[in-house]
Parts: structure tokens; C-alpha cells; sequence
């Protein structure tokens, strides 16, 4: 990343908005910006495919069950439209071939392609893909639930609204497998009201 540039274009984007960079209370502020952007866009050019693959095991027979998931990472991106920020928690589920991946290394996949302007729909495909490649999974399910500054603080201002979005690859791109893996990631959990979130049923 260009830090000089970027510090130069924070100024003159306070200048743009009526702003004096030269005031005691933003004379910083360039430079933290860059210092920001430095770590929401680490994963521009970062070889996620890479990480994915470095991070894999040979699996003995016996060893690879038929489903891997694992529940509520945490993430955050960047919205490509607006440069505001999106948060939330990633749900990842993978079908073995012949190799395993450390459970750290998916949250390592989902950070390198989140830390780059993104788009939430797209985020979920490529993470998928990149687990698939880096892994040789027979299937990957991506699920992403997030809330975006773009919709919480400007427009209409829904601050509890988020949005969910659905992506998959080879066995758990089908309607059975894709409806089980989404089934025991939402298993056991209770909304307020007393509703399991997989299955609707009360108590």
C-alpha cells in the first residue's frame, strides 16, 4: 500500500468536505486512517489458495468424517461501494476428500479474502472456492451473516437489520446436502421466543 497516498487523499478529502486538516485534533488523522487501511485491505494480493493449502493434512482412512463445520467466526470487510465497514459471523462446512485443514487455517482463509473492498454475496464465493482449490473438498458451504454501516448508518439507518448469504460448492451445492449442512449449523440453537432456529419448533 502507497501509505503517502493514501495520507494525501485523507487530506484532501477534509478539505473537500469543508474540513481543516491542519487543525490540531485532525493533523493525525491521515496518518491513522492509512494505519487502518493498512489492515482492512491486507488481503489484497495475499494468495489465499496458498494459505488454504499449507494448512492441509493428508487424512488416514477413518479419520475424515463426512462433515466439517465449523460455527461463528467472526469477520469484518470492507463494503466496496461505500469503504464502510460490514461485521459478522462466518458459519463454514466442508465434505473431506483425502485431506483435512486446522480448523484456524479456514479463519485465516476468510480473513485474507475479507480484508479486501468487498462485496458480501461475492465474499461468501470466493472463500467457498478458495476452501474447495486449497483443500480438494468434495463440498464447501459458506454461510455469512453481517451487518453493514452502509445500512446502519446512512439511508434508511436499519441499525438491526443484517443480511445472510448462502454459498456452496460441489456435494453441498445440491438441494440434501446443502439443506443438512445449513440443519446442524442452526441445530440446538433457541431464538428468544423459544424456537430452534434449524427447525421452527418450540419447546
Amino acid at each position: 500500500m502507497d501509505r503517502a497516498r493514501v495520507e494525501a487523499a485523507v487530506r484532501e478529502l477534509l478539505l473537500a468536505i469543508g474540513e481543516d486538516p491542519d487543525r490540531p485534533e485532525l493533523t493525525r488523522t491521515p496518518a491513522r486512517v492509512a494505519d487502518s487501511y493498512a489492515e482492512f485491505f491486507a488481503g489484497i494480493g495475499t494468495d489465499a489458495v496458498a494459505i488454504a493449502r499449507d494448512g492441509t493434512v493428508h487424512a488416514e482412512d477413518g479419520e475424515r468424517g463426512e462433515l466439517v463445520i465449523v460455527r461463528d467466526v467472526k469477520f469484518r470487510s470492507v463494503c466496496e461501494h461505500h469503504l464502510l465497514p460490514f461485521l459478522g459471523v462466518a458459519h463454514l462446512a466442508y465434505a473431506p476428500g483425502d485431506r483435512l485443514i486446522g480448523l484456524g487455517t479456514l479463519a485465516r482463509v476468510l480473513d485474507a479474502v475479507a480484508s479486501r473492498p468487498q462485496l458480501q454475496e461475492r465474499l461468501g464465493e470466493q472463500v467457498a472456492a478458495t476452501i474447495a482449490e486449497g483443500l480438494g473438498a468434495e463440498g464447501v458451504l459458506v454461510v455469512l451473516d453481517a451487518q453493514h454501516q452502509c445500512v446502519t448508518t446512512r439511508g434508511e439507518r436499519q441499525t438491526g437489520s443484517t443480511t445472510v448469504t448462502v454459498a456452496a460448492t460441489g456435494s453441498l451445492a445440491d438441494a440434501a446436502g446443502r439443506a443438512e449442512a445449513i440443519a446442524l449449523i442452526g441445530a440446538g440453537r433457541a431464538t428468544g421466543d423459544g424456537h430452534d432456529v434449524s427447525t421452527g419448533a418450540g419447546e
